[in-house]
């Protein structure tokens, strides 16, 4: 299928004109050509980077339409595309944050979110309005497929609101998996119980891991770590009234193989990363800090012990692939984690409510519906 999508001319979307300043506005809708898409955005999930981008504490210093957790059904495809990609008009597919030139040498590695023609600067929910056509993310009714997209069938059983899941599970199973090389009877702490935290406690359990726990701060993440069991937790910790290091050495006899780093704007979290892992152990950090410190952290506690310190940042199709699988496999409740689903009017006040400015707790799954 090629050409205007005939249904309508133009389409609405939100765009982030400054930090807390979301507007509406209308785009037209592109012509699709011999070489990209278009897809019609069913369900596009929010994380951390949405409310950081809100608020302002991650600012571009342009207008753009936010969004990078888009799932959808393709709407326009040009033929050449449609080659590329695997897919075809009608098919429900996700759209993955980052493009690739598919010829740089970090694209031919794998390592695509280093494309050298597009890299950090040009992902998708992170792109200026101004730029032709617009539609850059999912907060949108419809979002432009440019040619250099990576998208990834969805089983056409899977709802979308639950394939938005794709995400942050790919990210549980790069980061708490992959990168740190989890074996079969290793013991996993994850620092942080949202929903990139649940993902990786489930993806270290279905990795054989032996023991899985999971830690969280306070009130606001009571009803996370409870959670937590559900997705692979064997030990729930609340930092605030338990020495984790202490609580996991009760329970294992020692420490752990692999630490798994996703807190959010926690730097006293690193140092406590480090006092989780065991000699030789190696620690995932893949939560930023938001500031330039890490109160309690000894650079020595590395020396001693040994440590292997990965930072992880985004994750890959093999990753996502293995997440639709395992969304489709139904083995986890994703589908009954507490979540809010909105249209695009009620946006604002679902990212106030993540970023914790709403009176009620924010959800641990936020999906826009357009």
């Amino acid at each position: 299928m090629r050409g205007r999508n005939e249904g309508a001319s133009d389409a609405e979307a939100l765009v982030l004109e400054e930090p807390r300043r979301l507007v509406a506005r209308h785009f037209p809708i592109p012509d699709i050509g011999e070489d990209d898409g278009l897809v019609r955005v069913e369900a596009c999930g929010l994380c951390g980077t949405d409310h950081e981008q809100y608020t302002g504490h991650l600012s571009g210093g342009f207008a753009f339409v936010p969004g990078h957790e888009t799932v959808g059904i393709v709407e326009a495809l040009g033929p050449l595309a449609a080659e590329r990609w695997g897919v075809a008009a009608g098919d429900r597919i996700a759209v993955e944050v980052f493009q690739s030139c598919r010829g740089c040498p970090a694209c031919l590695a794998g390592e695509y979110r280093r494309c050298v023609r597009h890299g950090l600067g040009d992902m998708y929910g992170f792109i200026p309005a101004n730029r032709p056509p617009g539609l850059w993310g999912g907060y949108a009714q419809y979002q432009y497929l440019a040619p250099d997209s990576m998208v990834l069938p969805v089983p056409t059983d899977l709802d979308p609101v639950i394939a938005t899941l794709f995400n942050p599970l790919g990210a549980g199973i790069r980061w708490g998996v992959t990168v740190p090389g989890t074996r079969p009877g290793d013991v996993v702490a994850v620092l942080g119980p949202g929903i990139r935290g649940l993902c990786a406690a489930g993806a270290a359990e279905q990795a054989g891991a032996g023991f899985v726990m999971v830690t969280g701060l306070g009130p606001r993440d009571t009803s996370r770590l409870a959670l937590a069991p559900q997705f692979g937790a064997d030990l729930v910790v609340d930092a605030a009234t338990a020495e984790p290091a202490a609580a996991l050495r009760k329970a294992t006899g020692g420490l752990a193989d692999v630490v798994v780093d996703v807190t959010a704007k926690a730097p006293g979290a690193f140092a406590q990363a480090l006092s989780l892992a065991r000699p030789g152990g190696t620690v995932v950090v893949a939560g930023t800090r938001g500031s330039g410190g890490a109160p309690g952290f000894s650079p020595d506690v590395i020396v001693f012990k040994e440590l292997r310190i990965v930072g992880a940042l985004g994750v890959d199709v093999t990753a996502y692939r293995a997440a639709l699988d395992l969304l489709g496999s139904g083995r986890y409740p994703f589908a009954d984690l507490p979540r809010r689903c909105v249209g695009l009017g009620q946006a604002e006040e679902l990212l106030l409510a993540m970023a914790g400015e709403a009176d009620a707790p924010p959800p641990v799954h936020g999906v826009l519906v357009p």
